[in-house]
């Protein structure tokens, strides 16, 4: 017993000797002398376990050998498993093995950054598939990454993929190595069938907003390599991209290639047409609100001329007719709208509900200025569509905007209906089911903007709550489940500008393209949309109207500047909509970079690009402007290409506009411009109310969800009691 006791004490003593600091003074501050007592006391602890003597020592024993080593364990674990990965049979064998590796190595999401982390410090310290400096570029660079990092692909002498990665966050580094690692020596093929869900089961991007970002910075760095394999496969230079595009500095716009020359060529206005115009309209009291599709040349001359002058407006049919009433009010007697006729019409009678019937409202042609999709509605299946929908009891009709006043009355007539446009659509719906117990919604007359929103709503069940109540807070996936079979769209409407982004145009902005930030109007066709909200999912996408893709491209420039990377760099953004946002796009991004290069942000740049072919543009044979939107005959765009260039828009022309002010207040210059006021609708019945104001009520509906946030109680009255 005493032999016992004497080498429990040694061990003690020794352990108590091992925990001091060697260079440690007898006169140890408190705070020193406290943490040398913990560790002496572990230590101690320790040897008690080891000696087998301590209460509970077995377990008391494990449970300290864990602490001390499962860290560096499941981190070495995550190292070798990392090496193993390009043993594995094949890719998705490796991907899973990599995955695995980090799943393992904790409970929790920090316990599995941790390892990431540690494996990302010993690639860089051993300069292990690490991507060389001279090979960071914007082509490399990982877009949606909020730490700068980058992926390098290569062939080797097999054809087989060779790649290395760099970053500033050792856990992008560190995945970055497992990736590498995963695909390197695989074949071109294989890596390009490989899916990002080996991301999703390493388990991080689960929680708080910031893991799912760091998440989808992870798949976005697999869809950089990804669109350098394509690029190579395919036998170009992974430099070398299909489609025009506008790079966008603080002082200056390049253009790449002949159609992006010519949209630039009207940035830069001439001086003596702005002039022109200015004097014309502060002269004769004219307001001008243009929707965002117009001309480039229209807008470059409108942006700079409103400078010099107010009521000038340039905005999505939402905001139009509201920003016409305030012109009104402050002064203006005439309003020029630049737009297609539904556009001239909902201004007119928002004009006239707000009591100004003496204001004057003006087209730019005294032909009509259509819309493709307007007329769709104004079919004889759209007719039979909303017949069934009227005979359905608890039914709300949402008719997009863009229809003519005549249109919306008509439907009312049959069916309780509120309008919508592209950016509060999903809201629209969505505030119907959450107000309106089994409600069911019929959407038209816009095909594919009826078919992305039931993709939208399929998309949603795979969401988490959180996510979707950020979106609308009564909502949750069981009732978005709910609704789903509740929603019935319109299938034979659709907008020929939109109708141009085609699976061809799809297939190349996912080859070449796969990494920008994808931007889609929801108007466009369902595969350009599946491409926006496959980027969306991953933080690198945005759908919905003409506005929220101007706000999310100024919102991504805005973030750029706030990183102010010292190497700089170019963010890059897919145009999923009609080349008139360009001007907008432009001007608002070079306003922000020339601020930003003020406040020594400097070598930021914002590349444009138009996903069109080349069947969707036409030579001119014009030094000045080579090139023009739309096939050589007929009218609008090449089914092949995706030019997206409105031609019922481009009748809004500089000299149709001049001709349109020129002849505003003179008695022979009014009488001309009679046909080229919005069409008067009169009463069915010549006593009751007119067709007009009959149209507007779904717009005032639409009005008030938008002030209130609610529909309003004649409105849901409406809805329960139509049909029972």
């Amino acid at each position: 017993a005493r032999r016992r006791d004497r080498r429990r004490a040694r061990v003690t003593r020794h352990a108590f000797s091992r925990s001091r600091p060697r260079h440690a003074a007898t006169d140890w501050p408190s705070a020193s002398r406290a943490r040398a007592h913990g560790v002496a006391k572990r230590a101690t602890m320790a040897a008690l376990c080891c000696a087998g003597h301590a209460p509970g020592a077995r377990a008391v024993r494990a449970r300290w050998m864990t602490s001390a080593t499962s860290r560096a364990q499941r981190s070495s674990a995550c190292v070798r498993s990392s090496a193993i990965a390009r043993e594995a049979e094949n890719v998705d064998a490796a991907a899973d093995l990599a995955a695995a590796s980090i799943a393992r190595a904790g409970a929790d999401v920090a316990s599995r950054l941790k390892a990431l982390m540690v494996l990302g410090r010993t690639r860089r310290a051993s300069g292990d598939g690490v991507c060389p400096q001279e090979r960071r570029n914007a082509m490399t660079r990982v877009m949606g990454c909020a730490s700068a990092s980058w992926i390098y692909v290569e062939l080797d002498e097999r054809g087989r993929t060779r790649a290395s990665c760099a970053s500033e966050s050792d856990a992008t580094a560190g995945y970055g190595a497992l990736l590498c690692d995963v695909i390197t020596g695989r074949a071109p093929g294989d890596v390009l069938g490989l899916d990002d869900s080996f991301v999703d089961a390493m388990q991080i991007g689960i929680g708080s907003k910031m893991e799912k970002s760091r998440a989808n910075g992870f798949k976005n760095m697999l869809e950089t390599a990804k669109k350098q394999l394509r690029a190579l496969e395919a036998g170009a230079s992974a430099n070398s991209d299909p489609f025009p595009s506008l790079i966008v500095l603080a002082d200056e716009v390049r253009a790449r290639g002949s159609f992006a020359a010519s949209q630039a060529s009207y940035l830069e206005p001439d001086e003596g047409k702005v002039r022109a115009l200015v004097d014309v309209l502060q002269a004769k009291k004219i307001g001008i609100v243009a929707h965002f599709y117009m001309d480039p040349e229209v807008q470059g001359v409108l942006m700079a001329a409103k400078a010099s002058y107010p009521h000038i407006a340039i905005s999505d049919s939402l905001v139009m007719a509201d920003l016409a009433v305030k012109m009104v009010e402050q002064g203006c007697e005439t309003i020029g709208v630049l737009g297609v006729d539904f556009m001239s019409e909902n201004v007119r009678a928002i004009i006239d509900e707000a009591g100004h019937a003496d204001a004057k409202v003006y087209r730019m042609a005294a032909e009509e200025i259509g819309c493709s999709l307007a007329e769709a509605a104004q079919s004889v299946s759209y007719d039979s569509y909303l017949d069934d929908a009227g005979n359905t009891a608890n039914s709300v009709h949402v008719i997009y905007i863009n229809t003519g006043l005549d249109t919306k009355a008509a439907a009312n007539a049959k069916i309780p209906t509120i309008t919508c446009t592209s950016s509060n659509v999903v809201s629209t719906v969505l505030q119907a089911a959450a107000q309106i117990p089994d409600v069911n919604v019929f959407y038209g007359p816009d095909t594919y903007m009826g078919g992305n929103l039931a993709e939208l709503l399929r998309r949603m069940t795979t969401w988490d709550d959180e996510d979707i109540k950020a979106l609308h807070p009564a909502h949750d996936r069981d009732t978005i489940k709910a609704l789903l079979p509740r929603l019935r769209y319109f299938n034979d409407g659709t907008c020929m500008v939109h109708d141009m982004f085609g699976k061809d145009v799809c297939d190349t902005v996912r080859s070449y393209y796969g990494d920008a930030y994808q931007t889609a109007h929801f108007e466009v066709p369902g595969e350009m949309f599946k491409l926006a909200m496959e980027a969306k999912d991953r933080g690198l996408g945005v759908v919905g109207s003409t506005q929220n893709i101007l706000d999310y491209t100024c919102a991504r420039v805005d973030e750029a500047i706030e990183r102010a990377l010292p190497e700089g760099e170019r963010l890059r953004f897919v145009l999923g909509t009609e080349t008139g946002m360009v001007t907008s796009i432009v001007r608002a991004v070079q306003s922000r970079l020339r601020d930003a290069k003020a406040k020594g942000v400097a070598n930021l740049e914002a590349e444009i690009v138009f996903p069109v072919s080349s069947d969707a543009i036409t030579q001119t044979g014009e030094a000045d402007v080579p090139v023009v939107p739309g096939p050589s005959s007929g009218e609008g765009c090449s089914l092949d290409g995706g030019c997206a260039s409105c031609p019922y828009m481009k009748m809004n022309s500089y000299d149709a506009l001049m001709k349109m002010c020129d002849k505003v207040g003179s008695p022979a210059g009014e009488a001309m411009l009679a046909a080229q006021e919005p069409r008067k609708y009169e009463s069915a019945d010549g006593a009751g109310p007119s067709i007009a104001a009959q149209g507007c009520v779904p717009i005032l509906h639409m009005r008030h969800f938008q002030k209130n946030k609610t529909f309003s109680d004649a409105l849901v009255a409406d809805i329960t009691s139509r049909r029972r």
